[in-house]
């Protein structure tokens, strides 16, 4: 137990706080794409043969992909239990229509070729989007309700109470600036599928998936300025008021927090945090040059590149807070206060380290084994055994 000595419970919520961001990352970066394929297979496939193109550049990734959104939840569950328990119920409707929609992936992409019909096609493929689009939408959304603050206070026996006025509706997530939020992720998500199309397709799938992915990414980086703008005067930030136990006992009610100010004051007091913002422009700048100029490799690179800055800039603008409170500040989860134990952090870091090499070993043999564009030929002699 030497070395769970010498990881203090201050450091070992700070590396787990880092694990959450690096799995939500690593889940936008791989299924992402899955999710902006999905919402552009409509639109760049004209007809039935270019669309089972489309659909099997990612039919044989999506489900290990999707590692990444399990691990993420398992995460949240175990090292920050009062953030499941709390997010999870005020976000109910919205995690039900997430799921809801993910669930239209695996049956249209098994239903879909099962009858030479193309109505039947059709509608699967309009589900597929669905399946893809709403994701990615809803994702910003709850993204940015956590930066606007969740209404929800918490008992003395840490029981999570919510303003049922405005979670009894699941139209009530649907804030100005939450919709903003939404629409910088999704558009960030199409190009992301775009700049994979660009490097798994050709022909006039790749020719539309360049051009839609690069109207995407305009859009995703003035989103992204405008969700700043308003963040910084429009979007009151949250702070701790004085000394905060970093290795005291996880009762969020012992701190005491004020709102008001902005969330990018942060900006002044860790400047270094800035490389995440610049990333997120950066990477979205140069991803639309290389879908432009018809790049390949290096464009799925830089898009991958503008995800990991726009969601980092995200925790680091907000850090040291989880989930903030608009009802009651002094119950805001953050992350001195809402974690695990000490021992269950530490035991959960150790198999971190085992596993995760693990997976990421393997999903890049994966990747390795299925390089490789998929082409009209593939599908057209491949019928019955491609999706």
């Amino acid at each position: 137990m030497i070395l769970h000595d010498l990881l203090s419970f201050e450091l070992l919520r700070v590396i787990w706080w880092g694990l959450l961001g690096v799995l939500l990352i690593g889940f936008a970066l791989t299924d992402g794409f899955d999710m902006g394929v999905g919402a552009l297979l409509p639109f760049v496939g004209k007809t039935d043969t270019e669309r089972r193109v489309v659909i099997n550049t990612i039919g044989p990734v999506w489900e290990g992909n999707q590692v990444w959104f399990i691990l993420g939840g398992g995460a949240i569950f175990a090292a920050w239990p009062p953030l499941y328990a709390v997010s999870f119920s005020g976000f109910y409707l919205a995690m039900f229509a997430v799921l809801a929609a993910l669930i239209l992936r695996p049956v249209g992409f098994k239903y879909r070729s099962k009858r030479d019909s193309a109505a039947w096609r059709r509608g699967w493929d309009w589900a597929l989007f669905v399946g893809g689009a709403a994701p990615a939408l809803l994702f910003g959304v709850a993204v940015g309700n956590v930066l606007l603050g969740v209404p929800f206070h918490l008992t003395e026996d840490l029981m999570p109470m919510y303003d049922g006025t405005f979670y009894g509706k699941f139209l009530g997530l649907l804030r100005p600036f939450a919709i903003l939020s939404g629409v910088v992720s999704l558009s960030m998500l199409i190009m992301h599928g775009a700049a994979w199309l660009t490097l798994k397709t050709e022909g006039m799938v790749q020719i539309r998936a360049r051009t839609i992915g690069t109207v995407a990414g305009m859009v995703a980086a003035v989103a992204y300025a405008l969700a700043g703008l308003w963040l910084a005067f429009g979007v009151d930030g949250f702070a701790v008021v004085g000394e905060v136990a970093k290795d005291g006992p996880s009762n969020p009610l012992y701190s005491e927090v004020t709102r008001g100010g902005s969330w990018l004051a942060a900006y002044a007091e860790r400047p270094w945090i800035a490389i995440a913002p610049l990333m997120g422009f950066a990477g979205i700048a140069m991803a639309v040059r290389g879908l432009r100029e018809g790049h390949e490799v290096s464009t799925l690179l830089w898009s991958k590149l503008a995800i990991t800055g726009i969601i980092a800039s995200v925790g680091l603008t907000m850090f040291p807070f989880i989930l903030p409170s608009i009802v009651d500040p002094n119950s805001s989860l953050t992350v001195w206060d809402s974690s695990s134990s000490h021992l269950t952090l530490f035991v959960m870091l150790v198999a971190a380290l085992i596993f995760m090499p693990l997976i990421l070993m393997y999903t890049a043999w994966v990747y390795k084994v299925l390089w490789g564009k998929v082409t009209e030929d593939d599908v057209t002699a491949n019928s019955e055994s491609v999706y």
